[in-house]
């Protein structure tokens, strides 16, 4: 079990000790299955959950890289002021999505999301947005938003907030944060 945060793509990117033996074996055979599960109650097998199936690669992460992991996992800076951990990040060739029972299949990882993703900046303006609008009020944060829904962290859990349908432009995703943000107000 590994904590990850994902990219503007929809990548999983995690940082791991240089030190660490699974970073070693990333270096031997970068290779790898990534398990993701939402399962509220516990019970796995009845949970919406995606394998990832792709090759991790180094990352040399820009400051808005850093920025965002550490949105979602906070406590992380303290590894990153050791100097010895590294972010990778998954390039992905295809993925098995299992959404429940007889609800399943497999994608090619170019399919993932034909949409170009948010520019830091613009993903940047819906989080302090978010922020102003909901206050200390309901206790959600706002960790990323993105064109086919919000990453939002309430009670120290993190749920993903999806969209009905993808938002190919600003208007749109104001509008989609607008009904996050009466869902979340109480």
């Amino acid at each position: 079990m590994l904590p990850f945060a994902p990219d503007a793509r929809h990548r999983p990117t995690i940082l791991v000790s240089r030190l660490a033996e699974h970073t070693h074996n990333l270096h031997a055979d970068p290779r790898a299955g990534f398990l993701a599960v939402d399962a509220p109650d516990g019970d796995v097998l009845s949970g919406q959950r995606v394998t990832l199936l792709g090759t991790f690669e180094p990352l040399d992460p820009s400051p808005e890289d850093v920025r965002r992991y550490l949105r979602y996992h906070p406590d992380a800076e303290r590894y990153l002021m050791l100097g010895d951990f590294s972010f990778w990040t998954m390039k992905l060739e295809r993925l098995r999505y299992i959404g429940g029972f007889g609800a399943m299949g497999w994608l090619d990882g170019a399919e993932l999301d034909p949409l170009p993703p948010l520019a830091a900046a613009e993903e940047n303006a819906l989080i302090e947005e978010f922020g102003r609008r909901m206050g200390s009020a309901g206790g959600a944060q706002l960790l990323g938003i993105d064109r086919y829904g919000a990453d939002l962290k309430r009670d120290g859990i993190r749920r993903r907030f999806a969209f009905d349908d993808a938002r190919s432009d600003t208007e749109t995703l104001h509008a989609a944060l607008e009904v996050c943000i009466q869902r979340h107000a109480d």
